[in-house]
Formats: structure tokens, C-alpha cells, sequence
């Protein structure tokens, strides 16, 4: 049975009846709760061969041999300094070599790779890897970022209940935390077990995979490239008006008028799944550009007796629509989520209250465990 965050009405699997009846708009907290869902493990596939292969030799033979090699999140050559592995869940990286990265390796990489877009990305045909370049005030090449790309199959536990809610979703979270793996999996779930007509927009080709054949990992959702990142948002209309989706999913939600695209699909019924830039939904609505994804806000006048009524100053910010995405997740880590209701949460911030959350996350025996009516803590 879908679960739907927040009434009305407040859908829970039988835990308690009584929490279903509780407002939200009372002053007392209601009890929270916790539901432990079924599934409780994760499948990783990295085809982590195919990226070592453009790197320096004797740096792919150190990474072969890494211990740690699972949990590689990229490797930096940066000209002039010693290249670099990062990992999942820690600070700083470790030097792969004690000698410095040359114009001539990072020139071998680039001629490996093929053309980069016009954002300075390029991937590996057939794989979820991305590749991002630095260059000089001149164009040349002088940094690589060698991002690993991972196919998860489990991490959609976390929200597969909203799944079936059929209201837009919009994730929110630091680089490196797992979007857009999440935005990968959400697309197959979606389009092969709930059989729903998804299309992707894919502007960088990190959802599906470089090439012009997308990676298994989407199953059968459709993809649609980006020519230009700034076309992105004509993309998204187009993939409506064209090809009959009933979900759309997209990554990194950035400017004004892909805010604008997003409000134009969600008004014609299309199901959203997307992320953007800013890790709490306080970021969002302090941005002026993507402000209009969770209502945006208008400064309001009260008259005397309705500001004397409400206990405030005359002059109060509100909600100014109905948000784009009823659903907000603040993917804190990988296997810690907070879950909003956005239109209630919203409302609630800008009268100064902290609003009731979800916190999803994964127990020691990697099983989803929620909570529910939890007091939303911005700082944890």
C-alpha cells in the first residue's frame, strides 16, 4: 500500500491507529513511530576495469591492487601534481604514485575518451562512468576528475513507497551523496516493475550512460539526450509534448527556466522525479531561481486585527503557489534520508515552526527502518 508522508490523509501500515487521526496543525508533537520495511540488501556493479583502462599504467596497477577499491569514488590527475584516489566516507584521498601527473598522460586519457560537451564532461561508451575536465584560461587540458559510475539495485527501498503515491519527487543532497544513482534505479523500478512510460533527461549522460545505446541499469525507461546543458529545459518539454511520458526524470535542476519547465510537465499531470543544487530545503527556498520548485515565497501585508490575531508583525512571508514536487528528501547520506511533505514543511518554516518529517534509513542488519513524525532538524 502507498504511504503518503503527511494528511490528509496519513497512511501508515497497521502500526497505530491512532496516529492516522492526528492534525498536524495541533501544538503538541504527535508520538513518532517506526516501521521496519522488507529488503536488506544492496547489489553494486561498477565495471570499474573499463575506467582504470584510461588512466597512466602504473596507476591503474596501484588501484588494482587497492584493498579498497570497492568503496573508489574517483581519481584526480591533475597536472603537475601526484594523482590521487578518493573513497566513499572519507575526508582527504590517498597519492597513488610519488611522481607527477604530465601533459603527455593527461593527453593519452583525453584521446582514449573522445569529445567532451560543452560542460566539460565526457564518458566511457557503455558504462556509468563521467569524466570531467579542467582546462587553462587557453583550453588546454590540465585536470581530470574520474568519477566512478555504479548500478545499485536495492537503494530504491528507501522511497519505493512514495513511488506509488504518484506525486513528484525531488531530491536534494551534497555532491557525491548518491542522487543520481537513486534517479537510475527510481527509472527502472518505475518503467519494469510499476510499468510506467518513463522518459529520461539526460544531459550529461550520467543517468544512462555514455553512447547512443543506454546502460541496462535504466531497464526499459527511454532516454533522451542534451546537445548543450543549456538546452536542457527544451528537452524536457519536448519529451512531453512528443513521446507521451507518464514520468520524467531528470538530474541536477539548475536555472530559472528548468524551474519553469518542471511547474509546465507537473501542470499537465507528468510525474516528476528530479534533483537540485542545495543540500536542506532551507536552500531551496532561499534561492531565488529555484525557489518556485517548493512554492517560491511573496512578502504579505496583514491588516491590524489579522496580524493581532496571529500574534506577528504586519509584514509575513508565505508560500506563494502550490509546490512543483509535494514530495522534498534531504538525502543527508547515503542510507540517511529526511522526507518532507513540501507544501506543509514549507508553511511551517516560514511561520518559524520546525515542521514533522520522516527519517528514512537502514538498520544494522541494512533493513529500511522509518520514522515517522519526527521534529525536522536542519543541523543533523
Amino acid at each position: 500500500m502507498a504511504v503518503q508522508l503527511l494528511p490528509p490523509p496519513f497512511l501508515l501500515p497497521r502500526i497505530s491507529t491512532s496516529l492516522s487521526s492526528i492534525s498536524l496543525r495541533a501544538n503538541r508533537k504527535p508520538k513518532s513511530a517506526c516501521v521496519s520495511t522488507q529488503g536488506g540488501s544492496l547489489v553494486v556493479e561498477d565495471d570499474l576495469p573499463s575506467l582504470l583502462q584510461i588512466l597512466p599504467e602504473d596507476v591503474r596497477n596501484s588501484l588494482e591492487s587497492e584493498p579498497r577499491k570497492a568503496q573508489l569514488l574517483e581519481v584526480i590527475l591533475d597536472l603537475g601534481r601526484r594523482p590521487e584516489a578518493r573513497f566513499l566516507g572519507e575526508s582527504g584521498g590517498q597519492y597513488l604514485r610519488k611522481s607527477e601527473v604530465s601533459i603527455e598522460e593527461l593527453e593519452e586519457a583525453e584521446r582514449s575518451l573522445g569529445d567532451f560537451g560543452g560542460d566539460n564532461r565526457a564518458g566511457i561508451e557503455g558504462t556509468l562512468h563521467r569524466i570531467s575536465a579542467i582546462r587553462s584560461r587557453k583550453g588546454t587540458l590540465v585536470g581530470l576528475t574520474c568519477r566512478v559510475g555504479r548500478a545499485v539495485v536495492g537503494h530504491v527501498d528507501m522511497v519505493r513507497d512514495l513511488l506509488g503515491c504518484k506525486e513528484s519527487i525531488l531530491f536534494l543532497g551534497r555532491p557525491g551523496v548518491g542522487k543520481t544513482t537513486v534517479m537510475r534505479e527510481i527509472a527502472r523500478v518505475l518503467a519494469d516493475e510499476l510499468h510506467k512510460r518513463v522518459v529520461i533527461v539526460d544531459t550529461s549522460n550520467e543517468i544512462g550512460g555514455d553512447g547512443d545505446v543506454p546502460h541496462y541499469a535504466i531497464g526499459r525507461a527511454r532516454r533522451m539526450q542534451v546537445p548543450e546543458p543549456s538546452m536542457q529545459h527544451q528537452v524536457m518539454i519536448e519529451a512531453v509534448e512528443n513521446h507521451m511520458p507518464e514520468v520524467i526524470i531528470v538530474d541536477e535542476i539548475g536555472t530559472k527556466s528548468e524551474a519553469m519547465a518542471c511547474r509546465s510537465i507537473a501542470e499537465r499531470g507528468v510525474m516528476l522525479i528530479a534533483t537540485a543544487h542545495g543540500e536542506r530545503l532551507g536552500n531551496i527556498l532561499k534561492n531565488p531561481t529555484l525557489s518556485d520548485l517548493v512554492g517560491g515565497i511573496e512578502s504579505v501585508t496583514l491588516s491590524d486585527e489579522e496580524a493581532r490575531a496571529r500574534r506577528t508583525q504586519k509584514t509575513i512571508l508565505e508560500r506563494k503557489s502550490p509546490p512543483t514536487f509535494p514530495f522534498l528528501i534531504e538525502m543527508r547520506e547515503r542510507n540517511h534520508w529526511v522526507t518532507h511533505r513540501t507544501e506543509r514543511s514549507v508553511d511551517m518554516l516560514l511561520h518559524g515552526k520546525k515542521p514533522f518529517v520522516e527519517i528514512r534509513r537502514r538498520d544494522e542488519n541494512f533493513k529500511v527502518v522509518i520514522e515517522r513524525w519526527a521534529t525536522y532538524d536542519e543541523n543533523f
